[in-house]
């Protein structure tokens, strides 16, 4: 980009020279013609030099606020799927069978204490009285999920919309299992494209966005939280966006 604007610097200055020029070797009858056009010349190039400048600008100011929101999507999804595997043992694929579950589903409130009690077994093969140690788990009440993550707010009824960018655009969700050391452990992923989000920005930007490589960038083309290829319910933007564990 900075070779563009010293190109174009350039030019603007070589305008200004042959502007000199003309006003002093061009015929008389020639100049306001040849001088008009020559600083026509430099208000596009002095424009074009201000566009490659501030348009970065513009659509990282953009950029960055639009990830904020679909960030704040993803992690009432993530909330919402993490519940719905504690109580449920699995993650879903269907934002339907979500929605439904954070109306209808409740925690349950536990307790963990340790007791002793007598061993009968071991009792019976020597004669004493001999003891073993147990943990108790007592159910001390129910939370309903729905108040437990989002209190007063029905916003998890529309967390499934992608809240900015392409109108009528949906996250993608997927779930299921993924089989490590002979034990399948339930994952899940939601995830949209960076194209969806930033669909009606310069298409060079947009470019230029999706092929990121940064530590305090989103990388890839894509804004994700969970993943179908390792146990991972992170998310993959940096913490200047949110909490993405």
């Amino acid at each position: 980009m900075w070779t563009i604007i010293l190109i174009v610097i350039a030019v603007i200055l070589l305008t200004i020279g042959l502007v000199k020029l003309v006003d002093k070797f061009i015929p008389t009858k020639f100049k306001p013609v040849l001088i008009i056009a020559l600083w026509v010349l430099i208000a596009f190039l002095a424009y074009s030099t201000f566009k490659s400048v501030y348009s970065p600008i513009l659509f990282n100011q953009e950029k960055e606020k639009r990830y904020a929101a679909v960030i704040k999507n993803l992690i009432d999804i993530r909330n919402a799927e993490l519940a719905h595997r504690q109580v449920k043992g699995k993650f879903t694929d269907n934002f339907d069978t979500l929605v439904k579950f954070i109306d209808e589903a409740q925690f349950t409130i536990t307790q963990r204490r340790d007791s002793t009690i007598i061993d009968v077994e071991r009792t019976k093969l020597f004669g004493v009285d001999m003891t073993k140690s147990i943990v108790l788990i007592d159910t001390l009440g129910y939370v309903a999920v729905k108040d437990s993550l989002f209190k007063n707010s029905t916003r998890y009824k529309t967390m499934m919309n992608v809240p900015v960018g392409k109108p009528g655009e949906k996250f993608q969700l997927k779930a299921g299992v993924l089989e490590q050391n002979g034990v399948n452990i339930p994952v899940f992923e939601v995830s949209v494209k960076k194209d969806v989000i930033l669909f009606d920005q310069e298409k060079d930007l947009l470019m230029q966005e999706n092929q990121v490589v940064s530590v305090e960038g989103v990388n890839g083309d894509t804004i994700k939280v969970g993943s179908m290829d390792e146990v991972n319910t992170s998310g993959n933007w940096p913490k200047t966006y949110g909490n993405n564990e």
